[in-house]
């Protein structure tokens, strides 16, 4: 599918607009103000960036139409006007340049006060790796793209929509995969600074990479990763109970992640038994249970309907 533009000057035509480009929303705006509203959106392997641009109004995600409508996770980039965005129990006020997650399985509200326009990104929730408990800490959280990575990851979702690259299938979905990631480490800095002084925290992260370096062999776990690392493995399943999982966890999370990855990728021509098997998986039963657990869908179903 290729870009896509309408525009609405009436409110029930501006209803099937939004639900045609994004999902239903239950729209208020005020009676005595024309209004006017336009929608341009781009596909970008399985993100699709959009611009919105509309008059004062208020969008509601009823608990309803989330209950019934597809799931996605979004980013709204604010460009011009001031917003409120509210989810899981929190608000985030943006304005030029803000952005911020939500998702669509759940209510969520956008207020709009003024002339606005919000940029907004959308990828299937199942192309996204976080898990549930993950994603509901970071919706509704004021993400700054005035400095630091907030900036840079600003600039770029920016230029995403006002100049959308011309890109191949596969690079398109690179491009998707990468986006998501940039987004959701912006997110969780903000929610979890490291602090000055944090050498756990950097143990972490090297354990993190050796396990992405090495995970298409079969043989890794604890006790590879332990010694690899001068530590017991006592020690390692202590670091990953205290953040809330444990090593196998990790391990499967990222063999998951890289078989997700070839099976969204066009070029790959590999059965699924083969891929699993780059990755570190010993049998195919195995990983069709684990990748539906954790993407809600079997891997041929998966390849299937992302390639469509």
């Amino acid at each position: 599918m290729g870009s896509a533009t309408g525009r609405a000057e009436r409110l029930p035509v501006w209803r099937d607009l939004i639900r045609e480009h994004f999902v239903a929303l239950d729209i208020d705006a005020d009676p005595a103000v024309h209004f006017v509203g336009a929608v341009r959106s781009t596909p970008l392997g399985h993100l699709r960036v959009a611009s919105v641009d509309s008059t004062p109004q208020g969008c509601l995600r009823t608990p309803g139409l989330a209950r019934d409508g597809d799931t996605y996770l979004q980013v709204g980039m604010v460009t011009r006007g001031e917003a409120v965005l509210c989810q899981d129990g929190r608000e985030a006020v943006l304005r030029p340049g803000d952005f911020a997650i939500y998702e669509t399985d759940r209510p969520f509200f956008w207020g709009f006060r003024h002339d606005w326009q919000l940029y907004v990104y959308t990828w299937p929730r199942a192309t996204v790796s976080l898990d549930q408990a993950a994603s509901r800490q970071l919706t509704a959280r004021t993400l700054g793209g005035g400095s630091g990575l907030g900036a840079i990851v600003g600039r770029m979702l920016h230029d995403l929509v006002a100049a959308p690259p011309v890109l191949s299938r596969a690079g398109g979905t690179r491009l998707a995969d990468e986006v998501a990631e940039l987004v959701t480490t912006v997110a969780t800095e903000r929610l979890h600074p490291d602090p000055p002084d944090a050498p756990t925290t950097d143990l972490m992260r090297k354990i993190d990479a050796y396990i992405a370096a090495h995970i298409a062999d079969p043989g890794l776990g604890p006790d590879t990763i332990a010694r690899a690392h001068f530590v017991s493995t006592r020690h390692l399943h202590r670091l990953y109970s205290q953040q809330g999982t444990t090593v196998t966890q990790r391990v499967r999370a990222h063999r998951l992640e890289r078989c997700r990855r070839e099976l969204l990728d066009p070029r790959s021509t590999t059965s699924i038994t083969g891929i699993s098997r780059r990755w570190g998986f010993t049998d195919l039963p195995t990983f069709s249970r684990a990748f539906r657990s954790a993407y809600g869908s079997t891997p041929s179903a998966y390849r299937r309907r992302n390639r469509e």
